[in-house]
């Protein structure tokens, strides 16, 4: 009966209104034919991994991984055709059959692009699904463990695998544990214990890609450039990402994480302006992230500093190291809990009794799961006066629902040259991230937050890197600029590429120039090729 089924879909929409290629024939049934040549198999042996809008698998399959709602509308841009890959060999056919059909290809790992870029086109696409390739294999044995890790697997995956081998090692990459590793690792990566280990790219040691040939390359294979290039630089830029194989790091016995919370009556605004000098300074072991938001507490609006704490070690130490480098904290015995490192995963990822719950719950990949939402990123060089500290807090009080999130650096992060990888931020103090969320649906909703939004952002200049104004990677944001993909493709590109990559640009662009001349891998904010030079006459 399934055969059938899939015989009649073929057919009809031989005969279908979809958009159509340059030679008549429907794009669905030229791409089938191409990827069922290139496979090896039936058609009829592909109806769960092609899948065209008039497929019952391609809505949920589509929704499954769109993490933002803004872009999970009925009038949002939607692919001719998701492919659901099973295998490295469906990579590889996607490839070959969208560049001989001439579309656009987007690749998705966990879905938790902020902009959409993994999922969204104004132009005619396709969308390669990698969520079916998460397979992860654990080896002890290897130098003191690594692991293999399939680019469609989440990080709470990940953190679950190598705690079944381990309860020393971890892995330091994200705290949000239904996080694609193909995008979180190729944009960077990092975590908790970013001031102990450094970004979650520094720990990659092997990687297997698809480049725009079709060929399946590895480190060796595919050279030093190219694998510099997709540890910070973006995989979707040079190829699809189809594992990492990444080195373990050790983590003790016992951890222990905290919350502190005040408000501005309660000296939220001298913590705040202390912590700038703390937590970015202070032992490797100890992560302090810092989170600003408005509240209002008895009518009165003000604004809430939490600082959200992993310390690797045990509670005595911390108590006694904050006790004398930041005693404007006020940390006490009771704000603090001892567990293990897999339960501190847990807890980071809001389940505040993880003590007392299994880690299977790191598997839940939470699947067609979207809140409304805007991000964008700034990066810090100089502390901020408490002045300029009371003003930001103003300004989150006028906007209403905008949070803060301050990420310190420091540490190891300071000991690694800013070209070692294609992220060019390691040097700095600490990185905000700017969250706006919202629950009602419709474009006045939408457009009234993102001017909030937007308004907030221009508040917060003069207190953040100039020329350019430093962005990260994985917190997209289209609004810092965008490519056309035209005859200024270069120009374009380099707004946003100085703001994200800094000057590892311009190796960048020569490695993409290399690996994929005519520009295949692309996608709004993709690192273009060099600018072809005018012919002589």
């Amino acid at each position: 009966m399934k055969k059938l089924s899939c015989l009649i879909l073929f057919l009809s929409l031989a005969s279908s209104s979809l958009a159509v290629d340059p030679s008549n024939q429907p794009i669905y049934e030229s791409f089938l034919k191409c990827f069922s040549n290139q496979t090896c198999t039936a058609p009829d042996k592909l109806c769960s991994v092609v899948l065209p809008q008039s497929s019952a698998s391609f809505t949920p399959t589509l929704r499954a991984y769109i993490r933002n709602a803004r872009y999970n509308t009925s009038t949002s841009p939607k692919p001719l055709i998701v492919i659901a890959a099973r295998s490295e060999a469906h990579v590889q056919a996607t490839v070959l059959c969208t560049k001989s059909l001439n579309f656009q290809l987007k690749t998705r790992s966990g879905g938790h692009d902020y902009d959409g870029l993994s999922y969204i086109s104004n132009r005619p696409y396709f969308v390669l699904d990698m969520s079916y390739l998460r397979n992860i294999t654990v080896d002890m044995a290897d130098g003191g463990g690594s692991a293999w890790v399939g680019a469609g697997a989440t990080l709470g995956e990940v953190y679950y695998s190598i705690w079944q081998k381990s309860k020393s090692h971890g892995f330091p990459a994200g705290v949000c544990p239904t996080v694609g590793v193909g995008g979180h690792i190729s944009g960077g990566g990092y975590g908790n214990m970013i001031r102990k280990y450094g970004l979650s790219v520094d720990y990659v040691t092997d990687a297997k890609i698809v480049d725009v040939k079709g060929r399946i390359l590895d480190r060796k294979s595919m050279g030093e450039d190219l694998f510099w290039a997709i540890g910070g630089g973006g995989g979707a830029s040079f190829g699809v990402i189809l594992a990492f194989k990444i080195k373990l790091v050790p983590v003790p016995p016992t951890v222990t994480v905290f919350r502190v919370e005040k408000t501005l009556e309660e000296g939220a605004l001298d913590m705040v302006h202390k912590w700038q000098f703390v937590a970015p300074k202070t032992s490797p072991d100890l992560f302090m992230r810092l989170l600003l938001q408005p509240k209002t507490k008895n009518t009165t609006q003000t604004v809430r500093a939490s600082v959200v704490a992993l310390f690797l070690g045990r509670q005595s130490d911390l108590l006694s190291l904050l006790g004398k480098e930041f005693p404007e904290l006020g940390l006490r015995t009771e704000n603090c809990t001892e567990m293990t490192w897999i339960q501190s995963v847990m807890w980071w990822a809001n389940s505040d009794n993880a003590t007392l719950i299994k880690p299977e719950i790191l598997l839940d990949r939470e699947p067609d799961s979207a809140s409304f939402l805007k991000r964008k990123s700034d990066y810090v060089e100089t502390e901020i006066s408490k002045e300029g500290l009371g003003f930001l807090s103003t300004k989150l009080m006028e906007t209403g629902k905008l949070g803060l999130v301050f990420n310190p650096y420091g540490g190891i992060m300071c000991q690694v040259p800013t070209t070692k990888t294609p992220f060019p931020h390691r040097k700095r103090l600490f990185k905000v991230q700017h969250s706006m969320n919202w629950k009602d649906a419709g474009i006045e909703a939408e457009n009234s937050f993102m001017e909030k939004t937007r308004s907030f952002y221009s508040y917060m200049a003069p207190f953040v890197t100039k020329n350019p104004r430093h962005t990260y990677l994985n917190y997209r944001d289209l609004e810092i600029g965008t490519n056309s993909h035209g005859p200024n493709s270069y120009r374009e590109a380099e707004v946003y590429g100085r703001k994200y990559f800094g000057e590892n640009f311009d190796r960048l662009v020569k490695v993409k120039t290399a690996v994929d001349p005519e520009n295949f891998f692309r996608d709004e904010q993709s690192v273009p090729t060099l600018p072809t030079k005018p012919s002589m006459r």
